[in-house]
């Protein structure tokens, strides 16, 4: 009784483990595809818009202050001129909003 347990237990456990590690699992092994300084944090040095997706017609979620850190989650390069990053806001997730825009995309 008591193996069976252990046994279902480590399964269970593998299971629910052993796919983030995967490529379909939802870690992403490289964070930069187009190496944008191979930075994982930005400091905003002006006020800046996030936007809902990389395009400058897409709806402003909101304007971010000069000085804010944000993490890069990855780069998105429209053509040389363009380069989108999408971003997360630092947050604590037990006291925040639970509606709160935490991520969004910003041109660089």
């Amino acid at each position: 009784m008591i193996n069976n347990l252990l046994k279902n237990f480590c399964l269970i456990t593998f299971a629910l483990i052993a796919p983030i590690t995967l490529p379909a699992g939802g870690i992403q092994k490289s964070i930069n595809h187009n190496k944008l300084h191979n930075t994982k944090e930005i400091i905003l040095s002006s006020n800046t818009s996030l936007y809902s997706f990389p395009e400058i017609n897409s709806k402003e979620l909101l304007v971010l202050d000069m000085g804010l850190s944000l993490s890069v989650l990855r780069n998105w390069k429209v053509n040389e001129n363009e380069i989108w990053v999408r971003v997360e806001l630092a947050s604590n997730k037990l006291l925040d909003d639970p509606n709160k825009i935490t991520k969004g995309w910003i041109k660089m």
